[in-house]
């Protein structure tokens, strides 16, 4: 990478050429719409296969993409930065076969690369499906530079390298697109229960914390894993030690710390939980990217009885993120406990139309319609809630919801 020169500014009146970069491996079911979804706005796709035994490469070829192939090296930093090699674009934009690049989006990036101060483009990902933060921001556009490279075996990012450059050439400058420009699917909770993903990720976590002892992105990422897998009192030990580790100025990471050890609190140390959310949501961050912290905290003070403030929370929530439907279903929990039940009809129905597979938020429509006195409507909202249980294969869970409404209202005419 060292021998590629820099390359030259664009005119005023040129676009910066802009390359994808992809690495790839059995893809087949996803690669078509991710490179779909930049077709027209790069000009070039540049595909990386580390070994696809199924038809990624055909289909990546039929998509107009330039393919080339290398043997999996043990961890994904190695395969972008000689993905990185092939590329020939002014700036190029990284994407895996589970994401997709958002038409909303296209304009302000085209924007934003025409500034020649720009070094990086910080892009906001949302997490479609997760069940904590639905919006993380990455370092995915970035102006081809020999210097930057990728770095760490898990979540490989060029993070580090920008540092370093920017160290010895400070007029560079790094910018976010304010909208939100990928849209990730990888994090759905039907496929985080996939075991072998799961051992997977832990083992690259544990070789990357072995490499990095006190490395405060590593204690966050192995330390969440493991308060998510059950073993609490390691995960939290992890946590704290990357919180001591933490620099004063990374506000990322030390949120992710505060947020993971305020998620493994909150069954046995409610308060000091609530603390650690107040703490990370003071940090100076996007909002969007404070959103679990936000909406944890709510529902904690949701169970206190301290509605005011927890309405509060979700308003803002409701405000800086409104295409989330968790901000409001959880809107329509608290309104419905302050006794506005209107609100809280109007919150769940915006978080059904957002999201219309949720069957919890549709029972908890049923219930608010019910107090509103419309008892049609809330026999109908039991109805589809009972189905979507069924459909969703939680026989047992529609079955009890059904004995359930039943005593409340007779849900057959």
């Amino acid at each position: 990478m060292s021998n590629l020169p820099l390359p030259e500014q664009p005119t005023a009146a040129e676009h910066p050429r802009l390359s994808l970069s992809m690495i790839v491996r059995d893809e087949a079911e996803r690669i078509d719409a991710a490179l779909a979804s930049v077709a027209g706005f790069v000009d070039e796709m540049v595909v990386l296969d580390t070994g696809s035994s199924d038809d990624t490469v055909a289909i990546a070829e039929r998509c107009g993409a330039v393919v080339a192939s290398m043997p999996w090296p043990g961890d994904f930093a190695p395969a972008r930065n000689r993905a990185l090699e092939l590329v020939r674009g002014d700036w190029v934009l990284v994407l895996d076969a589970d994401e997709r690049l958002r038409p909303e989006a296209r304009g302000p990036l085209l924007e934003l690369m025409a500034r020649p101060e720009l070094l990086v483009i910080t892009l906001l990902r949302h997490e479609e499906g997760a069940l904590q933060s639905p919006y993380s921001s990455v370092s995915r556009l970035f102006r081809r530079h020999p210097a930057l490279r990728w770095s760490r075996p898990y979540h490989a990012m060029v993070d580090d390298s920008v540092t370093e450059l920017l160290e010895r050439e400070p007029h560079w400058r790094i910018a976010q697109c304010p909208e939100p420009a990928l849209l990730h699917t990888g994090y759905r909770p039907e496929l985080l229960a996939d075991g072998r993903k799961a051992r997977r990720l832990r083992q690259a976590m544990e070789a990357e914390l072995r490499e990095r002892p006190n490395d405060p992105y590593a204690c966050a990422k192995l330390g969440a894993l493991l308060v998510d897998q059950g073993e609490r009192a390691a995960g939290i030990s992890l946590l704290k030690k990357g919180l001591d580790h933490c620099p004063a100025e990374a506000d990322p990471e030390r949120f992710e710390l505060l947020l993971h050890l305020a998620i493994a609190h909150t069954a046995e140390r409610p308060c000091q939980a609530a603390e650690l959310y107040r703490q990370a949501l003071v940090l100076p961050l996007d909002p969007r990217l404070t959103l679990a912290a936000r909406l944890n905290l709510a529902s904690l003070l949701l169970e206190e009885g301290a509605l005011e403030e927890a309405a509060r929370l979700c308003r803002t929530a409701t405000e800086v993120a409104p295409a989330i439907a968790q901000g409001w279903s959880q809107l329509g929990l608290v309104e419905r406990r302050r006794g506005a039940i209107t609100a809280a009809i109007s919150a769940y129905h915006q978080a059904l139309a957002l999201d219309p597979h949720q069957a919890t938020t549709r029972q908890n429509l049923a219930v608010a319609l019910l107090l509103a006195g419309d008892i049609p409507g809330c026999r109908e909202a039991f109805r589809q809630a009972i189905a979507l249980l069924e459909r969703q294969g939680r026989s047992e869970e529609a079955q009890a919801l059904a004995r359930q409404a039943a005593s409340m209202v007779r849900l057959n005419d």
